[in-house]
């Protein structure tokens, strides 16, 4: 696997050796010892998440503020935009985001580790996301900052349809007010 750093280190792209022909494409979309070797982190995953969602979805900012959990999240059918947000407050690149395009085509992987709000856009008609986390989803430790957020300022990709978003999504929280890491 490639391993390639974002513009905020511990933010990484992950690339799979694919192997196609003709007949269609074999890869190892997961494995615990190449990824700790390949990341140089030792997290563990304890659960495996699918969600599918039609175009313009827009999930997130979310993050527990307890329980954090790391997310390792990949496309298998589709495309999405997917975001990162620092919201480690003693980081230097604290309200810092980064984004990439994942696709069903293009096989990356976007590990996004304990410490960050996630979210992302769904780009096709429709798109499955999976993603393996670290933590065990805790809805009492969940926290939701706003996708829209000035200071954050995410340049979300331009759909040719308006957004659409969870109530909870709706009510996310401004940077500047939001529980974050110390």
């Amino acid at each position: 696997m490639k391993v390639t750093p974002t513009a905020i280190p511990d933010v990484l792209v992950i690339e799979p050796k694919v192997f196609g022909d003709a007949r269609g494409f074999f890869y190892e979309s997961f494995n615990q010892k190449a990824f700790n070797e390949a990341t140089g982190t030792s997290h563990q995953f304890v659960q495996d998440n699918h969600s599918r969602s039609a175009k313009g979805v827009l999930r997130g900012l979310h993050y527990q503020i307890e329980q954090p959990q790391g997310k390792l999240v990949r496309v298998v059918r589709g495309a999405v935009f997917d975001v990162a947000v620092d919201i480690r407050r003693s980081s230097p690149t604290f309200g810092q985001w980064v984004g990439i395009e994942l696709t069903e085509d293009n096989h990356k992987q976007f590990w996004v580790p304990p410490g960050f709000a996630h979210g992302f856009v769904v780009l096709s008609n429709s798109a499955d996301f999976l993603y393996k986390t670290t933590s065990y989803y805790a809805p009492q430790h969940e926290r939701c900052i706003s996708w829209k957020d000035p200071e954050i300022d995410i340049q979300w990709p331009d759909l040719a349809c308006d957004f659409m978003l969870s109530y909870k999504d709706q009510q996310g929280l401004q940077l500047v007010l939001a529980e974050v890491f110390s």
